[in-house]
């Protein structure tokens, strides 16, 4: 089991010393997060939070997810740095496949790359992009940056893109795993059928077992690949008991985190707490994990 180590909107000073501690302490990876701008002016709701609210967003500070992952990449040497999830049909998919493989390359192959679809119409709205037809255009990003990501000349025609024969320079020396986010059955399919792996977001543990024998299903009508990926997020995932639970479901990796999220207030924990929080379970849990 591989135990991953969760941060996100906190001062952005903290990042490289939190990357460096987790390394040392013994986690796999760190997940981070995408968030592009915050609107003003929106009726659109947050499917992960009880009440739709998106309000904890605001004023939060969200560094550019790549950047952020060659940064931590140059500051340690063996943790990996997963997007959880990237918005990836409001993007252009060869410029995200360029990203990627630079990422990938430049920190020996320590990226995986986890994607999702923005569940809301302004992100799509600032990019200029449609909000119609986005699963289907997820879908073309995905063919695009696995293909561009893969090296040599590629090309594709599509509903939403139209490449030429075209090639990218550097590209990583092993596959970057392509990890899709999201609940819905949609979301399961495409992870079944076009990733290698699947990115939980956490909720109510029954409904992790059903989302869990529904992507069983879907796998086993696609012919998925053996080593697939489920990175989840579980009350199970703090205690070494509930961790073999997870592992005995089929789950690859747990993703850990020591404060809540989704309060409006600023984070105004230390680095020293945090530190001395991812590194207490990792002797607690990891320890007695591997």
């Amino acid at each position: 089991m591989r135990l991953t180590y969760a941060e996100t909107m906190t001062d952005p000073t903290y990042y490289v010393p939190l990357a460096q501690a987790a390394e040392a302490a013994g986690y796999t990876s760190m997940v981070l997060a995408d968030s592009i701008a915050y609107p003003r002016d929106s009726d659109s709701t947050y499917p992960y939070t009880p009440d739709g609210s998106r309000e904890f967003l605001e004023d939060k500070p969200f560094v550019e997810t790549f950047v952020l992952a060659a940064a931590l990449a140059a500051a340690t040497t063996t943790l990996r740095f997963t997007p959880f999830v990237l918005k990836l049909p409001i993007r252009p998919p060869v410029l995200v496949a360029k990203q990627a493989a630079s990422v990938a390359a430049l920190s020996g192959n320590r990226l995986g790359l986890g994607v999702g679809i923005s569940p809301w119409p302004d992100d799509f709205e600032i990019f200029d992009v449609p909000f119609e037809k986005r699963g289907k255009r997820m879908d073309e990003c995905l063919d695009i940056v696995r293909g561009l990501t893969a090296g040599g000349y590629f090309e594709f025609h599509g509903e939403f893109y139209d490449l030429p024969p075209i090639k990218i320079s550097p590209v990583p020396t092993e596959p970057i795993p392509l990890l899709i986010g999201g609940h819905s059955r949609p979301a399961l399919r495409r992870a079944a059928q076009r990733g290698d792996g699947w990115m939980h977001a956490g909720g109510d543990p029954a409904e992790l077992d059903r989302l869990l024998a529904e992507l069983t299903t879907l796998r086993a009508e696609y012919g998925t690949r053996e080593d697939f990926e489920i990175h989840v997020i579980s009350v199970d995932g703090f205690t070494v008991d509930g961790v073999k639970r997870l592992e005995d479901k089929g789950v690859t990796d747990v993703i850990v985190g020591f404060r809540d999220p989704y309060g409006r207030e600023q984070d105004t924990e230390s680095l020293d707490t945090k530190i001395a929080n991812l590194s207490r379970f990792a002797d607690d849990v990891i320890a007695r994990t591997q």
